[in-house]
């Protein structure tokens, strides 16, 4: 399981799907012009959950049929480690698919920068139906480039059963109170949080959380921009780490634990009741379930925001994870844009989060969602002021893997605060 990737069994399918396609879609005036006679969409994917994920593309798509007869949708899914190259090569060739997955981040920069999308003009009820906080990971200068699909809030799944034990009655609100938590769990005999640092990014995560809430939704945006890590909270953001890091919260060998492969990994500690907590996107729920004893869901999982930092710039609402948005390509026909439309509303975004195991961003379409460390999760994401991607999809590969591996070796004892802000500097100088 890999990060953006939805639910619990998701399988990349390398072949080709043409779908008659069809429905209602709003009306608004984004898209380019078409001719009136017939057109084809071509819509690339990287995976589908299973045929459950098929069988939600082939309905959508027969239902749009019905009002615009004249359009044919054409589904490619690639497999995930083979889309950025295959996309890359079709946008600088001029002849990309009219909607496209969006990775976000460096890679949304990269492509409004060289001119290869198209700005999506959104009516009052797409607005409404996307959610403000979603539509903000995909906003770059006051233009939405990416339709958001669902919400994939990162926070920290816990077992309710180990803070009922430690006599913890309510989720931590505040890092204080997360260090007092972490105290009583070592009480029981249980490691309080588990991190699979092995894999980097994992340990990562919990600075960029750090970050969030250190620094503003300015310097977030501004530095995402520029590259250029000198805001003070950059390195506060560290120092938050390194004082966090004092009171053990972590796993005996975390640094060589992996994050989601087998019963000793971090999310197999939590399946298996040998740790308390995992700050971790929202897939973990589905590798949690594939790591139980009876490969079962765990029935006493739970969800909380990360905690607000006392001092911090950040807002303490706003939430750091990912989403599935699919943008347009510069040429695409406006039916392209009413395409995502109709995906978009009430209930597509009901069949689409049955299908994909997701929590759908159309708040009127969440009631679909029952699971309750899901329904803690959209809830806090509802109330988020903003919603940002995580930080080295955010910055690119080469400053992101940079701030990874200082990340890393600051909870190693090999690094600093200041470390993480120089190294990560200098992959961003390096280009």
């Amino acid at each position: 399981m890999v990060r953006k990737a939805r639910g619990a069994t998701v399988v990349a399918i390398g072949l080709g799907i043409t779908l008659a396609a069809t429905g209602c879609a709003g009306g608004s005036s984004s898209g380019g012009s078409s001719s009136g006679g017939k057109v084809t969409i071509t819509f690339w994917e990287n995976a589908t959950n299973g045929p459950d994920g098929m069988t939600f593309f082939n309905n959508a798509a027969k239902q749009f049929e019905a009002s615009h007869p004249n359009v044919t949708i054409q589904y490619q899914t690639i497999q995930n480690e083979n889309l950025d190259g295959k996309l890359q090569t079709a946008l600088n060739a001029n002849n990309a698919p009219d909607i496209f997955l969006q990775r976000g981040g460096g890679k949304l920069q990269a492509e409004v920068d060289a001119g290869q999308l198209q700005a999506m003009n959104l009516t009052a009820a797409d607005q409404a139906n996307a959610g403000a906080s979603a539509l903000s990971a995909e906003t770059i200068n006051g233009q939405v480039y990416g339709m958001p699909f669902d919400t994939q809030p990162e926070g920290i799944y816990y077992s309710k059963n180990l803070f009922q034990q430690a006599g913890i009655t309510t989720p931590p609100t505040t890092i204080d109170e997360l260090e007092a938590d972490v105290a009583k769990l070592k009480t029981i005999h249980v490691a309080p949080i588990a991190v699979g640092a092995k894999d980097a990014w994992p340990a990562a995560h919990w600075y960029y959380n750090f970050a969030l809430r250190e620094c503003s939704q300015n310097t977030m945006a501004s530095t995402t921009k520029s590259l250029k890590f000198t805001d003070p909270c950059w390195t506060k953001a560290g120092e938050d780490l390194s004082a966090f890091l004092k009171v053990n919260p972590f796993q005996e060998g975390f640094l060589t634990t992996a994050a989601q492969q087998g019963a000793g990994s971090s999310a197999g500690q939590i399946a298996n009741h040998k740790a308390a907590m995992e700050l971790m996107g929202s897939w973990d729920p589905g590798v949690i379930s594939s790591l139980t004893p009876d490969q079962k869901p765990l029935p006493d999982l739970g969800w909380f925001p990360f905690p607000a930092v006392p001092g911090g710039q950040g807002d303490p609402s706003a939430i750091m994870g990912g989403n599935t948005a699919f943008s347009l390509s510069k040429n695409a026909p406006k039916e392209a844009f009413q395409y995502l439309e109709f995906l978009l509303t009430k209930d597509q975004q009901e069949a689409y989060a049955r299908a994909f195991q997701s929590i759908p961003v159309n708040q009127q379409a969440q009631d679909v969602v029952t699971a309750p460390y899901n329904i803690s999760a959209l809830q806090a994401a509802n109330k988020a002021a903003y919603s940002i991607t995580f930080l080295d999809t955010l910055f690119g590969l080469n400053v992101g893997n940079a701030m990874n591996a200082a990340v890393v070796n600051l909870m190693a004892g090999k690094g600093s605060a200041a470390d993480i802000v120089s190294q990560t500097s200098a992959a961003a100088a390096r280009g």
